[in-house]
């Protein structure tokens, strides 16, 4: 992992010097710039970690310089700003802070604490940008749930692959914990102090993808891109086989060459990421029918690491239901429910299509809904939307979803049912569905159906 990056920006040259000679002691990776223009240039250049500011300069105030940068966007989390002032007043520092600095260090510069600040500094970011990725998940970033064998065995494997800087491919269906698995990977690795960046590649439109992973720059203003905020870190693609072609093309040049332009940029960016991507498609399949670049398709498949469905691994269904059931109590503030063995039985026994994510989003509703201390059976039977008599299961579909993600779910969903439903009589299905039986093979290909594996099938 590459050291933090810390940019010093000060036109007095002894200063910077001493604070560049200093920060390099302390491991850290330093450059430095002796006025604003200078300082737009580095920043353009690379993105640092944290720049240090000198208010007074010959060419541009410091406040001005962080209010350029401030009034730019050039990221969702903005690089930290320390402000450096010889005779600052109380008006110049509280100036500063509503443009969000994190602080404001006096000369003559005690450099005990200039370098606790920086400490501090970087911290904060780092959590700051790892939380962006945690908002709206009910975990924090722990070991996989479970004491099954595969379990198990997955992540002694993922800790043994962590310790090397290989890129790896997740496979697995939807929902079944992929993501978790590479933030685990990230947590066990030599980078797990860098940031990890989460990007659905699902969700990004083809027009703004490629200035999403790799940034603009227009005049003066930079934004930065998703590969160089992981920069040191981790960058997550997940449903990578949904990447624009043209958005491959680019991405397999920055990673054969470990640069890349910004969109509208002339020079040329390094940087130093660990690519871990994750798909729920046969991409192999997709190289075969042209739908993914065979070149990069191999760049990112060093090491595969397969997730299995959780109805591979039924034995971790207690533990998992106990501890979302847990988590939700503590992020919702919601009463304290425990699953009766009877509701635990159940739902080992249910087929889980929609794998992990499925069983969070019950609990959630059942956490919500009910009242007694216990969940029974029959509230389960009644929240998975089974009638007991017949066992005809309903398949819910996540409205937090990008479009294309949610009809993908139904679409999975719809077909297993018809296999079910027609016993596996591909004829019957195409003409229930109202489409061509060639289609329908595309169709259960892409979304991982094993049409052998249906009983009568023909």
């Amino acid at each position: 992992m590459s050291a933090p990056y810390i940019l010093v920006v000060d036109d007095e040259r002894d200063i910077r010097e001493l604070v560049k000679d200093i920060l390099e002691d302390e491991g850290y990776e330093v450059n430095v710039a002796a006025n604003g223009e200078e300082a737009r240039k580095m920043r353009r250049l690379r993105r640092p970690n944290l720049i240090l500011l000198d208010v007074w300069m010959p060419d541009i105030d410091g406040i001005s310089l962080l209010r350029e940068w401030s009034e730019e966007g050039a990221a969702e989390t903005p690089t930290p700003v320390i402000m450096i002032s010889g005779h600052g007043t109380v008006e110049t520092a509280v100036e500063a802070t509503r443009l969000g600095a994190y602080d404001f260090v006096e000369k003559p510069l005690s450099l005990a604490k200039l370098l606790l600040v920086v400490g501090r500094a970087l911290e904060v970011d780092r959590l700051q940008r790892e939380n962006e990725g945690l908002r709206r998940k009910a975990q924090p970033l722990n070991e996989p749930v479970g004491e099954s064998a595969i379990i198990r065995s997955l992540c002694e494997r993922v800790a043994r692959i962590a310790k090397h800087s290989a890129w790896v491919l997740i496979s697995g269906e939807a929902g079944c914990g992929k993501e978790l698995f590479a933030r685990y990977l990230h947590a066990c690795s030599p980078r797990a102090d860098g940031a990890f960046i989460d990007v659905s590649v699902a969700s990004m439109a083809n027009t703004n993808a490629a200035v999403e992973l790799f940034g603009s720059e227009e005049g003066s203003a930079v934004h930065y891109g998703c590969l160089e905020q992981a920069n040191g870190g981790t960058l997550f693609l997940s449903e990578i086989g949904d990447m624009d072609s043209g958005v491959q093309a680019k991405l397999f040049s920055a990673l054969e060459n470990k640069s890349f332009l910004r969109v509208g940029g002339v020079e040329a960016v390094a940087f130093d990421v660990r690519i871990i991507a994750a798909t729920h498609r046969d991409l192999k399949q997709f190289v075969t029918e042209g739908r993914f670049r065979e070149d990069l398709y191999y760049h990112l498949n060093v090491v595969p690491l397969d997730i299995p469905p959780l109805r591979e691994h039924a034995e971790d269904v207690g533990a998992l239901l106990n501890y979302y059931a847990e988590q939700f109590a503590q992020r919702e503030h919601l009463s304290q429910r425990r699953f009766s063995d009877a509701a635990i039985a159940r739902l080992m026994s249910y087929p889980w299509p929609g794998n992990v994510r499925e069983l969070k989003n019950l609990v959630q509703r059942l956490m919500i809904f009910g009242s007694d201390n216990e969940v029974g059976v029959d509230e389960v039977e009644g929240a998975l939307g089974v009638a007991i008599s017949s066992g005809a299961s309903q398949h819910p579909v996540e409205f937090d979803l990008p479009l294309r993600g949610a009809r993908q779910q139904f679409e999975k969903a719809y077909f297993e049912y018809q296999v079910r439903e027609y016993h596996g009589n591909l004829g019957q299905i195409a003409r229930k569905a109202g489409i061509e039986r060639t289609h329908l093979y595309r169709k259960f290909r892409a979304l991982g159906i094993d049409k052998n594996s249906a009983k009568g099938s023909k």
